[in-house]
């Protein structure tokens, strides 16, 4: 299948640091041009790929302070994909409702997968004028949001296993990791640290737009706990050590995470996830089993002192059997299969209605 794979131009595909949506699109591209798949991709002109690579951006665009100029290089991006549609037998946007308007104009079909969150006001109001359109939720938790869209499936992310180890040793630390950010609830993490007298590695980027938050409200709570060691972001080899050496993931969320993908990579490495019950976590985590899924911010920290129940092996199996890039390209497939049988049916019946009736009929 000819494939135009459209990505975020924030971060480099794969990303050198951290990031989830261009990490995940990266994981799918490679596998299925592994699989034979003639893929196009589209992103930022230091992205790395097996694909064929459309350059729509000199370089990440994260760390821009000119919003603007984002919003005008992914105008440009979506532009040079849809007047090259007639070349692809579908498009997987993964820009969210950007694309929409631009794939009214074509023939070719486009699906999109949501990344981001879909409860809030004016992201409802973008998807319901355009309700025709295919979309891909990456969990249940998030595609009630939209009861009445345009669900082609729902496909969890999936990671690329081999840049995961599993270390069936126990660490002696605790670890955030990903993003400062309000939502995100680092302070939680450095409480549930102090209160269970344990070590915490914050490894965690900070975006100009979460600046203030991180200098306001988390840098004097790093400062006050000497239990607390801020390493920054990190990249992927040192977030599988960082992972890996842990004795638990703290994921102490505080809104309706649509995914989640750094609880997966701690499974893989072995270390059982601590998380606040929000979002998709319940599909993510096997409470008991890969970690706890806890209710109240007191439950957290109780959880840190069964860690020694989990089978770290177990969370291994767990990832292998339902987040590996193989599972997510096969779930992928079957969506691409579907939507454009949908879109040549509905093409036929459309001829097919156009048709003079034949003599007597």
């Amino acid at each position: 299948m000819r494939i135009a794979m459209v990505a975020p131009l924030a971060e480099d595909v794969p990303p050198k640091k951290y990031g989830g949506t261009e990490r995940v699109v990266s994981v799918l591209t490679e596998e299925l041009v592994r699989r034979g798949h003639d893929v196009t991709l589209f992103a930022t002109a230091e992205s790395e790929t097996s694909a064929r690579l459309v350059p729509c951006a000199p370089h990440a665009l994260r760390m821009e302070q000119n919003t603007p100029l984002g919003n005008a290089y992914q105008l440009v991006q979506l532009s040079k994909v849809y007047e090259r549609a007639h070349e692809f037998d579908l498009i997987h946007n993964h820009l969210d409702y950007f694309a929409f308007p631009f794939a009214r104009l074509v023939e070719t079909p486009t699906v999109s997968t949501t990344h981001g969150r879909l409860d809030l006001p004016h992201v409802r109001v973008a998807y319901g004028a355009f309700k025709e359109h295919h979309l891909v939720a990456i969990s249940r938790n998030q595609q009630r949001y939209l009861p009445g869209a345009n669900w082609a499936g729902m496909v969890y992310n999936g990671i690329d296993l081999t840049h995961f180890h599993f270390r069936p040793e126990r660490g002696d630390y605790l670890v955030f990791l990903g993003r400062i950010s309000p939502e995100k609830r680092p302070d939680r993490a450095i409480e549930i640290a102090r209160d269970a007298g344990m070590r915490l590695v914050i490894a965690a980027k900070v975006d100009p737009a979460d600046r203030d938050y991180y200098e306001t409200a988390i840098a004097p709570l790093i400062r006050s706990c000497p239990l607390v060691e801020f390493v920054g972001e990190v990249d992927e080899r040192e977030k599988d050590e960082i992972l890996g050496k842990a004795y638990a993931y703290l994921f102490p969320i505080d809104w309706p995470e649509p995914f989640g993908l750094t609880m997966i990579e701690s499974m893989a490495t072995g270390t059982p996830v601590i998380a606040y019950r929000a979002g998709s976590v319940s599909e993510i985590v096997v409470d008991g089993v890969t970690g706890f899924i806890c209710p109240t911010f007191s439950a957290m920290i109780a959880a840190v002192e069964r860690i020694p129940e989990i089978d770290r092996a177990a969370c291994r199996r767990h990832v292998e059997r339902h987040f590996s890039a193989t599972r997510m390209a096969d779930d992928y497939e079957a969506v691409y299969a579907k939507v454009v049988g949908l879109d040549a049916a509905e093409e036929t019946l459309a001829v097919q209605e156009a048709l003079p009736l034949a003599s007597g009929e």
